[in-house]
């Protein structure tokens, strides 16, 4: 029973939001994911998808409808309502917490806006060096970023137990390019132009971005987090010798740095690394303090396997785009997913988010091939 004593009070001018304080959660009731992610035993292969709170849903759709998209990510209830809506219609082994990566450089004094038509958008992004005197290189994430913090704790109650609740954040390479970039953009040419042109000053806010996400995931942890993605959506766009220089180092001195500090308080987070388009990476990616890769659709499950030498759980990598498939051929393509990697040290995840445009049946079809095929294979055994 919570107490009022165990209880925060949150109190925007439109309502008030009850957060208990991160502690006393429910009993985890399904834990597949977590043992995925160690690379032990399962009674089936776990499930989840990026992006599974989004946009293909309608109920997604109605709670979002008029409402400025970092306005709702301010707001805790907010979040835990969009965070537990797949919840309700499929049977996921792990819920991720509704949020943005883009709330780091929000936190560091940049103005983001996510304008409609077009996505997210700087209107005063990083042009040289000196922009960097800009930016605040020291945030007090319990301050800027407790939203985030307090949405973990609350959704990890009203979860009641029935799957983990993963945290994110995006890579330091992801995050400097939109801070550059000003948006998305399929060159990140102004971005790679620092690495190129200013690499002293690149590495210098790679750096200040680190230890920030340090700070912000070890924060998330202690809202009630029980597993980290890291998401490098841009890997694709770095060669190998960019990646090994401007993005490799990195990502390692997260985990690295996270794990250190947890391990102080005696705790064990599961970290899932997600380099899209890194397939050149996988190797060092698979040497870099993870338990979990994640993996696009662009590489073989059998390859991947062989590469990473079973010093790593999988994560993925079915094409998002197969959900437009008949249900009879998704199933087909998820048996054969299956089969490639195993059931053993494996979650299975799309290689991407989900559209917009997607039919929720089938994503309900795709975890129920994942949930009825794996069975079926571990039955064999």
């Amino acid at each position: 029973m919570l107490l009022e004593k165990d209880l925060t009070i949150i109190s925007p001018a439109s309502h008030s939001t009850v957060v208990p304080l991160p502690k006393d959660f429910p009993k985890l009731k399904n834990d597949a994911f977590l043992l995925a992610c160690r690379g032990q035993e399962t009674p089936h292969v776990p499930v989840w998808c990026m992006r599974q709170a989004g946009r293909y849903l309608p109920e997604f759709r109605e709670s979002r409808a008029g409402k400025d998209f970092f306005a709702t990510c301010r707001s805790p209830a907010a979040c835990c309502e969009l965070t537990l809506q797949p919840l309700r219609r499929f049977p996921f082994d792990a819920a991720i917490i509704f949020s943005d990566i883009l709330v780091i450089p929000q936190a560091m004094g940049m103005d983001v806006q996510m304008v409609a038509g077009k996505g997210p958008t700087f209107p005063e992004p990083l042009k040289e060096p000196e922009d960097l005197l800009l930016l605040q290189s020291k945030v007090d994430v319990n301050k800027e970023l407790d939203y985030v913090f307090k949405a973990i704790t609350l959704t990890r109650h009203k979860l009641e137990g029935k799957v983990p609740l993963i945290g994110f954040t995006g890579a330091p390479w992801t995050l400097m390019a939109y801070m550059i970039e000003g948006g998305g953009s399929t060159t990140q040419s102004k971005a790679k132009r620092w690495l190129y042109r200013h690499p002293e000053a690149s590495h210098q806010l790679l750096k200040m971005l680190t230890d920030i996400i340090v700070e912000y995931l070890l924060g998330q942890v202690a809202a009630g987090a029980q597993a980290l993605q890291v998401f490098e959506s841009h890997a694709g766009c770095l060669g190998p010798a960019e990646f090994q220089e401007f993005s490799l180092p990195y990502l390692r001195d997260i985990a690295r740095k996270v794990k250190d500090q947890l391990k102080e308080s005696g705790q064990d987070v599961p970290m899932i690394v997600f380099a899209k388009d890194g397939h050149y990476g996988l190797e060092d990616l698979s040497q870099s303090h993870y338990e979990v890769v994640g993996l696009d659709w662009t590489i073989d499950p059998r390859s991947a396997r062989e590469r990473t030498g079973g010093k790593v759980s999988l994560q993925g990598n079915m094409d998002p785009c197969a959900l437009y498939a008949p249900k009879e051929r998704i199933y087909e393509i998820v048996k054969k997913m299956l089969e490639g990697f195993g059931t053993r040290g494996y979650i299975a995840n799309l290689g991407h988010g989900l559209y917009p445009d997607m039919d929720p049946e089938n994503v309900g079809a795709f975890v129920e091939a994942v949930h009825a095929h794996s069975r079926h294979l571990l039955n064999l055994k």
